[in-house]
This record gives C-alpha cells, structure tokens and sequence, in this order.
C-alpha cells in the first residue's frame, strides 16, 4: 500500500521517516519545490527535523495530485489551521476507499470543529475513514527512534488498526480508540496547560505548582470531553494524561517555551515570530474558551490563559486568581457520598 505524507514540518518528516524504516512506499509532499528537491538530495529536513536522515523509501516531491494518486493511506500532517486547505487541496486526487489520517492537534477557530470533522467537510468520501493520531509524541524523539506509544482513533475499527498496521514499528508502538472525540480533544487542549505550565516555570515556581497545573488541567479537559460525548476514560490514557505530562515538561515542548516567554513579557507576536513554527495552543486557546461557553464548562485556567493571550492580563494575576478562586470539592463524585 502506497502511503502519503501531506506535510514536511518537523512531525511529517518523522512520520515519513517511520514509514520509510518500515520498507513502506512513501510519498512526501514538500509545499515548495526547491524544498521537496534539497530533501530529496540532502535526505535531511535541516530546518524542521536536523539530525534525521530519510530513508531511501522516501520519495519527495511538490507535485500534490502525483504525491496523493493511488495511496490507500493519506497521512495530513500540517498544523492546525492549514488543515482545512490541505484536504481540499488533495480531496480531487485521493483515491475511493482511501483511509485519511489527521496528524494535526488542534481546534479551527470559527467554527470549533476537531481536525476530523475539518477533514470529512473537505473530504465527503473520507467520512467515516478519518483517523485521529494523538499521544506523547515530539517529533525529535521519533526521528531518532526513541520508544514511543500513541492512539490512531476513529469510529471505524477497521480504519484505525489499518493506520496501526502501517505505523506500527519496534520503536513506535500504536494502540487503537474508538473515542475520536476524546482523542482529539486531548491533544488539542494539553497544548493550553502546557502555555501554563511554561508560565509557572518562568516565574519561578516548582514541583508543586506543575502538578497541581497538571492534574486541574486534566479535569477540566475531562469535563469539556464529557460535555462533547467523550468517554471519560480517553483523558487517563495516552491522548489524554500522556501528551500533557509531555507537554508541560519536555523541552522540546514549543507551547511550554511559549509559555516561558509570557513570562518574561513578550507579546503572542514576538513569540511566533521568533519561534518560526506554530505554537498550537495560542489558537486553541482562542478555539476553547469559546467552546467551554458554548458548553457551559468551567474551565478556570483555560479562561486565565485566555485572558494572558487575548486581554493582557498580567501570568502572576493570572495565577493569584486561580488560587484564590472560592473553596469546591475536588471530585464531585466522590464527595456526593457524604450526602449518602
């Protein structure tokens, strides 16, 4: 099976590079074709993914209709809000019965939808074979084939184990999830706790404050989940605690460096210009807080978050009026049993 990879940043490349260590017959389309020609030459994405060298089962090329024609696996690996413009884009060339999988972590802004449902508008024929790819997963790590576990989720059982049939490797281990919804909401909102997370370490705080972030972070992403028909269980699994521990602490984490950089004073302009990459949480902020109204979901730090990014609130404001919110239980669920 032909396997198609939209999408030569840092995360497209790793994934190609997977693919190609697997003997796959790949194809990876490269936006520019000075770009697609250097990689296909040099075999190395120097500005996205330096270090990693594509396998020889790697073909690279600019041509989209030739790079997704005849693929059963169409892998979309562009941030968030070019997804839409990447389907569309490739939706008249991809073959009937073609499995489309999202590699994206995000929310599109405007109209709230999961990188899934983005897909299935500008590809009706995918509808039903789309694939959510989430977990702890930096692109860095996997191009030098450090052990890593992630979720190909979908609705259809046969579209999620086709994806973990193809990127199963002895360095990358794929489980399967029919949660999409839950999927894909993890991996969209541990990019918010990780711009937290980054805040509280650029102001100097410690172990305490992280894991407190970290574990309130957590619940109320269950608690938007459980508003959207998720299934509670997904956020304790690797799409849900597992991408935010890695996000809040990794250094190769761009929304935690973001959040570092808020710290410090800089503007959401400074910090993407100066990043060169796109810092996912900044627009999934936006995308969140007005689905939490929407759903009438407390999401007490997304809120403080959003208020650093979109109002300029000032991060240790932010962190004195998340402490000093009014007293609540920790799990309701628990603690109804003392009216029992």
């Amino acid at each position: 099976m032909k396997i198609t990879v939209i999408g030569a940043g840092g995360w497209g490349t790793a994934l190609a590079a997977l693919l190609g260590d697997q003997g796959r017959q790949v194809a990876l389309w490269v936006r520019s074709r000075q770009a697609a020609a250097e990689l296909a030459a040099t075999r190395q994405n120097t500005r996205y993914l330096p270090g990693v060298t594509l396998p020889d089962a790697v073909a690279c090329t600019a041509d989209l209709a030739a790079a997704v024609g005849g693929a059963g696996l169409v892998i979309i690996a562009v941030p968030s809000h070019a997804v839409r413009a990447a389907a569309a884009a490739a939706a008249p060339h991809i073959a009937a019965g073609a499995i489309i999988v999202s590699a994206a972590k995000g929310l599109e802004v405007g109209t709230l939808k999961r990188m899934s449902e983005v897909i299935a508008a500008e590809i009706p024929a995918a509808e039903g074979r789309v694939v959510a790819l989430s977990g702890p997963s930096h692109a860095e790590e996997v191009g030098l084939r450090h052990p890593t576990a992630i979720v190909a989720a979908s609705p259809s059982r046969q579209a999620a184990e086709t994806a973990q049939e193809a990127l199963m490797a002895p360095y990358f281990r794929v489980y399967t999830n029919p949660d999409i919804i839950g999927v894909e909401l993890g991996g969209a909102l541990k990019n918010i706790i990780a711009l937290g997370a980054g805040i509280g370490d650029g102001l100097g705080y410690g172990d305490n404050a992280k894991a407190a972030l970290i574990t309130r972070g957590l619940a109320e992403i269950t608690r938007l989940g459980m508003a959207m028909q998720a299934r509670p269980l997904t956020f304790a699994g690797l799409a849900g605690i597992g991408d935010l521990v890695v996000t809040c602490t990794s250094r190769h984490s761009r929304n935690r460096r973001a959040g570092l950089a808020l710290a410090a004073g800089k503007t959401v302009g400074e910090i993407e210009a100066e990043s060169g990459m796109v810092v996912e949480g900044i627009r999934s902020t936006l995308a969140a807080h007005e689905l939490s109204r929407r759903a009438g979901v407390e999401m007490p730090i997304t809120a403080e978050i959003y208020r650093v990014l979109y109002e300029n609130a000032s991060p240790r404001e932010a962190v004195g009026r998340l402490m000093g919110r009014g007293k609540t239980r920790e799990l309701e669920e628990v603690a109804s049993s003392w009216e029992t």
